[in-house]
């Protein structure tokens, strides 16, 4: 071979192996995936069952397997609140791996520009609360005349972290008095208490009521031909010694299609109840109230009557009105 042949076979493969080095130049510059370590998937939207976040948990990795592992654990937040959603983007990424030696040029990005993570958990409502302690309250009333609990407010929802937890609710009574009912439910999860929830009711009860079918006069008797017995819906349970008020005078004029309280009628002959210088309970009763004190009597009293009473405490005296079960309600 000549030589000018063997020149011109040197410069061709100068020229082609320049060629070459150039397109391996643009193809670094391009990114292509021989030049990256780290081969990153984002997606847009990542549910995770612990609170810390790392790069493992929200992203698909592929690379050397070195460079993968030590990814897969950067840290990159914490959800401190159930229901929080953290936004991770890809700025914040490139960041904590070159934080942690990982430079940008050996990672390549794909997938969303941003993720939302948030935290896999269980939400009860306010309504399932309020169910449970209803259905509690209709299988264990505080009275057996209680005929109708409505809520007067429902409760907030309970969040519960993480997934896979055996969760279980327990109502138990907690206070009842008048007509208001509490009742609290416990959030149990693998045997721990959780959470709590307070819900409380309006409570109606079945109660009697006699009412007139006609005028009565003053010292008239009360009988089943003028009193007919009603059933009512009370705020209040009924009296434990509630009887229906036959036998009875009328202490003035009672009129047609009225309710008999107490006070408007009493024995035919009524008896000295409470004697002078006896020791009374002075009682004053209102809806979620009861006052109760001693006192000496200052004179005989009947039922229906107003006697002077003298509080045992204050040595004060009072006028009060003689019940028939023997206690004295002051007047005010």
């Amino acid at each position: 071979m000549s030589s000018k042949i063997l020149d011109i076979v040197l410069i061709a493969s100068v020229f082609i192996s320049a060629q070459f080095c150039q397109v391996m130049a643009v193809g670094k510059a391009d990114g292509t995936e021989e030049d990256f370590a780290l081969r990153i998937y984002l997606p847009r939207e990542v549910t995770i069952k612990d609170d810390t976040i790392s790069l493992g948990q929200i992203s698909i990795i592929r690379g050397q397997e070195s460079l993968v592992t030590k990814a897969s654990e950067i840290a990159l937040g914490q959800i401190s609140v159930p229901g929080q959603k953290i936004i991770i983007d890809r700025p914040t990424l490139l960041s904590r791996l070159a934080c942690n030696g990982i430079p940008v040029s050996k990672v390549r990005l794909t997938g969303a520009e941003r993720i939302e993570v948030k935290q896999q958990h269980k939400i009860i409502s306010g309504g399932k609360f309020v169910e449970l302690a209803s259905f509690f309250l209709k299988k264990t009333p505080p009275h057996g005349s209680v005929c109708q609990s409505n809520p007067i407010r429902i409760p907030k929802e309970l969040v519960i972290p993480g997934a896979g937890k055996d969760i279980k609710l327990h109502a138990r009574l907690a206070k009842s008095a008048g007509n208001r009912a509490k009742v609290q439910v416990e959030v149990l999860a693998d045997g721990k208490k959780i959470g709590v929830r307070e819900v409380i009711f309006r409570l109606k009860y079945d109660c009697r009521r006699a009412v007139t079918l006609v005028d009565i006069p003053a010292g008239g008797s009360i009988s089943p031909e003028n009193v007919k017995i009603e059933k009512t819906l009370s705020n209040y349970p009924e009296s434990a010694n509630w009887n229906p008020p036959y036998g009875l005078i009328a202490r003035r004029r009672i009129p047609a299609n009225t309710m008999i309280r107490r006070y408007m009628a009493g024995p035919v002959n009524p008896v000295v109840i409470v004697k002078r210088n006896q020791r009374v309970i002075i009682r004053i009763e209102r809806p979620g109230l009861l006052i109760t004190a001693i006192g000496k009597a200052m004179q005989n009293g009947r039922g229906g009557e107003y006697i002077k009473v003298q509080n045992a405490d204050s040595q004060r005296i009072i006028f009060a009105r003689v019940n028939e079960d023997g206690t004295v309600e002051p007047v005010f």
